[in-house]
């Protein structure tokens, strides 16, 4: 596991996504609490597929490809999902935290939009937190399966950018609505309880499940 670990959450990779958090929490502006998890999660979701692109091919572009080969099929399907696995805890730590560090820098209004109180500040964050799971769980899965199919994590990048230009984006609501993969973010922000957006979280983990069932049989093909 410290092995895996030390693949998959290089020093740069951790830097950049600290770095990422922190230049967010400054620079996005809100103005009311409710509004924190909209500025956070599209952006998060271009670091998760940015993340964990290279899940895969990183051992095609370090030159351990040939030593992969020797592996049984079955170990090298587990040291994949579970670098997943830790790339993606770690992503949700940096998602909590980018959530903290907007109240710290920007000090946006609690009170207002239909806000009640402390609980409902409380509620407010479990929702995000686990909206913003579902999240980073899709696009994460998104780019590694790309990147393996193609065998290339430039592609898988720059599709996972197409799909999210689409979709975050008001022609996107249009036409997907609550199924929308960004349901959360396009939600009613004054109407604390309509939860019509989990319809589109409800997408991304169908998708997230068919992309793990699906993930072996690439690696097999692909090598």
């Amino acid at each position: 596991m410290i092995r895996e670990m030390k693949i998959s959450l290089t020093f740069q990779k951790q830097t950049y996504a600290v770095f990422f958090a922190v230049i967010l929490s400054i620079v996005r502006g809100v103005a009311y609490s409710n509004e924190v998890g909209i500025a956070l999660e599209a952006p998060m979701a271009i670091l998760a597929f940015t993340f964990c692109a290279d899940t895969y091919t990183q051992e095609i572009t370090s030159n351990r490809s040939e030593i992969w080969r020797l592996c049984p099929m079955k170990q090298r399907i587990h040291f994949i999902y579970g670098r997943i696995v830790i790339q993606e805890m770690f992503l949700l730590a940096v998602a909590a935290i980018s959530y903290g560090l907007f109240f710290l820098f920007q000090h946006p209004r609690i009170y207002g939009m239909g806000q009640s109180g402390p609980e409902h500040e409380i509620c407010q964050f479990f929702v995000y937190f686990a909206a913003v799971a579902v999240t980073l769980g899709f696009w994460g899965l998104l780019s590694n399966l790309l990147s393996c199919l193609f065998r290339n994590m430039w592609v898988g990048t720059g599709s996972c950018m197409a799909l999210w230009l689409i979709t975050n984006s008001s022609v996107g609501d249009r036409i997907f609505g609550a199924w929308n993969l960004f349901s959360y973010t396009f939600r009613k922000l004054e109407d604390s309880s309509d939860f019509s957006w989990i319809y589109g979280k409800a997408v991304c983990i169908c998708i997230g499940i068919i992309i793990v069932a699906v993930l072996p049989n690439i690696i097999k093909k692909r090598g």
